[in-house]
């Protein structure tokens, strides 16, 4: 096995990986609230850890990758008040909240097969677990780590901070705020502000309830994820990612909700993508500066001068590390296009190539590690793509004769460009990739058995 090195958000530092189980890679990855269509800088959040499941697939882990879909419980704002994001939007659309979900869970779907990401192990819903949901609430009631009021049930953040650690992961001095909103108690349900939902009282009015030992309603925004990733993938996983803006207060409260749970940490590594802006400034619907995928693809937009195609916009993207802020501007993709245009048809030329010769002239196996040591750097995409822009300038010194491979390191270096998700693909993947060319993804995996 490679040796790999993730950056994990908690610690702030890039640390060695190790697994739990040899062999074996475990990753809850948080998804989209089915409540609009899919923005481009969702798309770069999955297609960030697609990388990472495509990688660990690639070096023959077997992986189990949980993504869920959010069909409850996300109220406006991120916030414990509110309406709920979906029921809102079925209320302005006149449709059912069932429909909303799926409405918008078919774009997402579309857009990621667009953008040619694989789909995870397990795709669990929201509304599909409401008794899991229920059953964590009242363990944490019975444990003294939450509390009921008026019909809903809140999050003790002020008794869990007694003997835990809550903003371990922001870095934010709970305490402190805590001192500080003192004046603010018994303005509302809540004990504590920094309290948290884990079951809202429904209204009269609103659509989506279920009854339960606390009354009719629905669940809080954060649990959902505690409960469906500790059932697929046990009470401590590997890596849980997502996007930068989820820090705090969502994956903040999964941890408080794990640990108060099961009383041991929820997640070993915790990844995190960094925010997609246009322009140079951030997206928004309120300022007209946004764009979504399909106005992209299709070029039905004013910030962009042709229509942009999937693959290079999924080329675009890979450009930039995971972690770092990136620009999407019309220069930009359209230097990626010409970049993916050169690297592609070096790609094709070097898969058809049979110029052999007795010795070579170019150390192919140095190469190829320098490809693994900027994946097993926290998937350092950048790096790995200058080294294929490499392996294209030994590519036109083969096509001018002026290198040389062996037939032995012509096979490796073919081999490397192509290298499916792993090795028993091999010839259904290169079929793939010549009728769906990725200059650095790979063919669908076997499922995780």
């Amino acid at each position: 096995m490679q040796s790999i090195s993730v950056y994990d958000s908690l610690t702030g530092q890039k640390v060695p990986f190790k697994p739990i189980k040899e062999g074996f890679l475990s990753m809850y990855v948080c998804g989209p609230t089915v409540y609009s269509y899919v923005h481009l800088g969702n798309l770069r959040t999955f297609l960030s850890f697609d990388i990472v499941y495509r990688y660990f697939l690639h070096l023959g882990y077997k992986v189990r990758y949980v993504r869920n879909i959010t069909d409850v419980g996300h109220l406006e704002d991120d916030a414990d008040f509110g309406e709920d994001k979906i029921s809102k939007k079925a209320r302005i659309e006149s449709l059912e909240p069932m429909e909303i979900a799926q409405k918008y869970t078919n774009d997402f779907h579309d857009m990621l097969k667009k953008i040619n990401n694989l789909p995870p192990s397990i795709e669990p819903t929201a509304t599909g677990h409401i008794l899991e949901q229920i059953e964590i609430i009242e363990d944490l009631i019975q444990k003294g780590f939450a509390y009921q009021t008026n019909g809903s049930v809140y999050f003790d953040v002020k008794k869990y901070n007694q003997t835990e650690d809550y903003g371990i992961l922001s870095g934010r001095n709970i305490e402190e705020l805590l001192n500080h909103s003192r004046d603010l108690e018994g303005q509302s349900e809540k004990r504590n502000p920094q309290d948290f939902a884990l079951w809202k009282k429904a209204s009269p009015s609103h659509i989506m309830r279920w009854n339960s030992p606390f009354g009719v309603g629905f669940p809080g925004w954060h649990l959902e994820c505690t409960v469906m990733s500790t059932k697929y993938l046990g009470e401590t996983f590997d890596i849980h990612g997502g996007g930068m803006d989820l820090k705090f207060p969502h994956h903040e409260c999964e941890i408080a909700q794990g640990k108060a749970a099961y009383g041991k940490k929820p997640v070993n590594y915790w990844l995190h993508a960094n925010m997609l802006t246009l322009n140079g400034k951030k997206m928004s619907k309120s300022t007209g500066n946004t764009i979504l995928p399909m106005e992209l693809f299709s070029g039905d937009n004013a910030f962009f001068e042709k229509p942009i195609s999937p693959e290079v916009l999924r080329f675009f993207m890979l450009q930039a590390h995971y972690r770092s802020v990136l620009d999407l501007s019309n220069d930009a993709i359209l230097a990626a296009e010409k970049g993916f245009e050169k690297l592609k048809a070096a790609y094709f030329w070097l898969l058809e190539s049979s110029q052999a010769e007795k010795q070579s002239s170019i150390d192919i196996h140095s190469w190829k590690q320098k490809c693994y040591q900027a994946m097993n750097d926290d998937f350092n995409t950048p790096i790995l793509i200058s080294h294929l822009f490499e392996g294209v300038k030994y590519i036109d010194g083969l096509k001018s004769n002026k290198q040389t491979l062996s037939q032995e390191d012509l096979i490796l270096f073919q081999e490397t460009f192509k290298e499916p998700s792993n090795r028993e693909n091999f010839a259904s993947g290169l079929a793939y990739l010549k009728s769906q060319p990725r200059a650095i993804c790979s063919p669908p995996p076997k499922q995780f058995p």
